[in-house]
């Protein structure tokens, strides 16, 4: 159970952090930093593997970047 609750607070996180970025909001550079501190922790207990928070982490930052170019 304990892991299925940390991988629901990860995605959670993630669609927390694309809602935010979609309304250009400025707390989305607070949700990203949100988002990769449960990515990080996850992926340290061994609920995510390392490659996929890393993998997410990218993702996440490349569209963060992208939408913060944008405005």
């Amino acid at each position: 159970m304990r892991n299925k609750s940390a991988k629901s607070a990860v995605r959670s996180s993630i669609k927390k952090f694309i809602s935010h970025a979609q309304k250009k909001d400025p707390e989305t550079e607070k949700a990203l930093k949100e988002m990769i501190k449960k990515l990080d922790t996850a992926a340290g207990k061994g609920i995510i593997s390392k490659n996929a928070a890393a993998r997410k982490k990218s993702r996440m930052q490349r569209y963060y970047n992208a939408t913060k170019a944008a405005q």
